[in-house]
C-alpha cells in the first residue's frame, strides 16, 4: 500500500537527493568551523562545565 501511495507522488525521487544534499552541506560547514576555529574559543568551550560547576557551589554555600 505504502509503495503505491510513494510511487504516485511526482517528483519523489529528488527528495533523497536534497536530504543528502543537506546534510553534506552541513557536515562540510561543521567540519569548516572545526578546522578555521581558534584554539582560545575551543579551551572557553570546554572549561565551561567546570565553570557553571563551581558558580553553582558557590550559590548554594552562600545560601546556607
Amino acid at each position: 500500500m505504502y509503495k503505491n501511495v510513494l510511487q504516485s507522488i511526482e517528483n519523489i525521487a529528488i527528495w533523497p537527493v536534497i536530504s543528502f544534499v543537506i546534510f553534506f552541506a552541513f557536515f562540510l560547514c561543521l567540519l569548516l568551523w572545526v578546522f578555521t576555529t581558534d584554539k582560545k574559543i575551543i579551551d572557553k568551550m570546554k572549561a565551561l562545565p567546570m565553570e557553571d560547576a563551581t558558580s553553582e557551589n558557590e550559590n548554594t554555600n552562600r545560601k546556607q
